[in-house]
This record gives structure tokens, C-alpha cells and sequence, in this order.
């Protein structure tokens, strides 16, 4: 292959926008999110890769003022309001059964005899839908969005509140989704060197 046919790097603009300039958001401006957002969002962190293509995330977008204040009613006191005053919200959740989809997500092989141990499955559910909220993230803000990753809410109420129609699933962490309002951030938290927290062998 010459260096020609290479993959070339994103610009600095797009290297900008999705790491060194992009912020957790705390609150957004007054613009909706259009429908189709959510769907390319999703069209974006689909293709990531998972372990044996397993895709366990599975995502719950509350759009509505009352999903979100559902919503915030799980949540800690410090991050109630972030919700509902939040154009969207999202649950990202684990479907721990996920192995049940790999005959068609991954068909080369009896992929969903792998994961006949639950425990081992539990994590691997945790891991890889860890993975698709990370693309999560690079998606939206891929695409001009914001968001506001947390983890600060009561897991077994938004599993009853939210996911009591798929009893294999979990929450993992609930994200707000908008268009930021830069004036809620904090100042940037230090970023380690590369001689920090690296070892090279």
C-alpha cells in the first residue's frame, strides 16, 4: 500500500470539535433537537466496534417533559435540573441477554455459546456498552450536538421506572443531549501528559 492510499487524519476543526475544544455540558440553549438527530446518532455509534459485534447497548431518548422529569426524579440533587431543562436525555442501558442477537449480529460463528456464563456476560455487557457510550459522545458532538454524561442517579428506580417492559436490561449512565450553553461549563480539569500515565514497551 503506498502512503498515498493511506487513511488521511481529520482536520483540526473536527479534531477541535469532538476532543480538545468540546466540554461536558451542564446546560443548553433554547433550540430543540430535531427527531432525525436522535437517528443519526445512532446511525454513527452503531458502527463502533463492540466484542463479536454484540451492540449491548440499548437507548431510551427522553424527548418529552415528562420523560425527563421522570427522569430527574432518579437522579441526584445536583443533577435533577440538568435533566429536565435539558432538550433530551438519554438513558444508555445494557441489555444483558445480548447474546441472544449474535446469531445475526455475528454470524460467523455460535457466538451466543460464549456467553452462556452470566457473570462473564454481565461484564461483557458493561464493557462493550461502556464502548458504544463513548461513541455516543464522539456522535453527537460529530454531528454540532453537546452533551452531559453522568452518573449520579438511582439505578434500581430508573430500572423501574424505565425499563420495566425489558427486565434483562440495566442502566449504565444517563447523558443530557443539546446544543451547549458554554457559560454552564467549569473551567477545564487538568489533562495529563503522555509521560504520566503511559508506558511504552
Amino acid at each position: 500500500m503506498t502512503d498515498t492510499a493511506l487513511p488521511q487524519p481529520v482536520d483540526a476543526h473536527a479534531l477541535d470539535r469532538i476532543f480538545r475544544e468540546a466540554r461536558t455540558m451542564n446546560g443548553y440553549l433554547d433550540k430543540p433537537v430535531a427527531p432525525d438527530m436522535l437517528h443519526r446518532i445512532w446511525d454513527l455509534m452503531k458502527m463502533g466496534p463492540t466484542s463479536a459485534n454484540q451492540l449491548p447497548a440499548r437507548l431510551i431518548w427522553c424527548t418529552s417533559d415528562d420523560a425527563r422529569k421522570r427522569l430527574a426524579a432518579c437522579a441526584s440533587e445536583g443533577n435533577r435540573d440538568k435533566i429536565e431543562q435539558a432538550p433530551v436525555a438519554v438513558i444508555l442501558a445494557m441489555d444483558l441477554d445480548f447474546h441472544e442477537e449474535l446469531p445475526w449480529l455475528f454470524p460467523h460463528t455460535d457466538a451466543k455459546s460464549w456467553f452462556e456464563d452470566e457473570d462473564a456476560r454481565r461484564e461483557s455487557a458493561f464493557r462493550n456498552s461502556s464502548l458504544q457510550g463513548a461513541y455516543f459522545i464522539i456522535a453527537c458532538r460529530a454531528l454540532g450536538l453537546d452533551c452531559g454524561p453522568m452518573s449520579g442517579f438511582d439505578a434500581d428506580k430508573v430500572t423501574s421506572e424505565f425499563l420495566g417492559d425489558h427486565p434483562r436490561w440495566r442502566p449504565n449512565f444517563i447523558s443530557t443531549l443539546g446544543y451547549g450553553d458554554m457559560d454552564s461549563t467549569y473551567d477545564r480539569s487538568p489533562r495529563p501528559d503522555f509521560e504520566t500515565f503511559n508506558i511504552v514497551l
